[in-house]
């Protein structure tokens, strides 16, 4: 496994085989070689795009849950997880630890979407304890990526 592919890929995944292999050393059969077995094996689980949605006319709400539940015996939070992470809105299922069991980032067009997924289909399953909703009022970094980076000149003006 070539970290160093990972690390760039992961940086910009728009990088060709043929700028890979010039900032690596490698020839590009090697590093094309490389990327196929790493998404062959799945370390390289797939390519993703990094939209601000706050400059899209197009509106979205993100809602982190935190969620506790009573894991299932036998199979522990995996189950929930999976019945979780299985609904369209849901973006991404981490397991936590710390004061509750599960984070669930949702994506929603509005706070009421958002809200009806929580009472509909999150808490009425029998294995949730409890939820707390969070909105995301703003991002300022993502996936390593930095939002609305446009500076004002802070300098003060010197006048002759």
């Amino acid at each position: 496994m070539n970290v160093e592919i990972l690390k760039l890929l992961e940086s910009d995944s728009r990088l060709s085989v043929k700028d890979i292999a010039a900032m690596t050393g490698s020839t590009e059969e090697a590093v094309a070689a490389d990327i196929k077995a790493m998404e062959d094996g799945k370390v390289i689980c797939g390519y993703h795009t990094m939209v601000d949605w706050d400059k899209v006319a197009d509106e979205k709400v993100t809602a982190l849950i935190e969620v506790k539940v009573t894991p299932q015996r036998g199979q522990g939070f995996d189950k929930i997880a999976e019945r979780i992470y299985n609904y369209e809105e849901v973006s991404s299922v981490y397991l936590m630890a710390g004061t509750y069991d599960l984070a669930v980032f949702i994506n929603g067009k509005t706070l009421k979407e958002v809200s009806k997924f929580v009472y509909d289909k999150l808490a009425t399953m029998e294995t949730v304890i409890s939820t707390q909703t969070n909105f995301v009022l703003r991002k300022y970094k993502d996936h390593g990526i930095i939002f609305n980076t446009e500076k004002q000149d802070e300098r003060l003006a010197i006048i002759p």
